[in-house]
């Protein structure tokens, strides 16, 4: 099957079904999550469990920094806390962590 050509060039990908909310599905991308080793083999990623710091926990990590996790990333305040906590307070390994690099 042919795939259809865009205007701005790139081909698009042949879609299976398209739902009325907009959401889809595209044969590659099924193909991949079925095959030996795919996403659907993986287990899922388990968020870190929010229970609360001490708090000398608290005072090794900056306020705007979990205020910066809870709001992007939607989940809670302890939570963003023990992240920091356990990367020492360092956002950017925080961050990471919380997207899985």
């Amino acid at each position: 099957m042919a795939m259809a050509s865009r205007t701005n060039g790139r081909p698009e990908p042949e879609v299976i079904v398209n739902y009325s909310d907009g959401f889809s599905y595209v044969k590659g991308a099924m193909q991949e999550a079925f095959r030996p080793g795919g996403i659907l083999e993986k287990p899922p990623t388990v968020l870190h469990s929010a229970t609360p710091l001490t708090k000398t926990q608290r005072d090794t990590i900056r306020r705007e920094d979990v205020e910066l996790i809870v709001t992007e990333f939607e989940i809670p305040k302890a939570q963003a806390e023990r992240v920091l906590f356990e990367h020492k307070g360092n956002v950017t390994d925080a961050l990471r962590s919380l997207v899985g690099l």
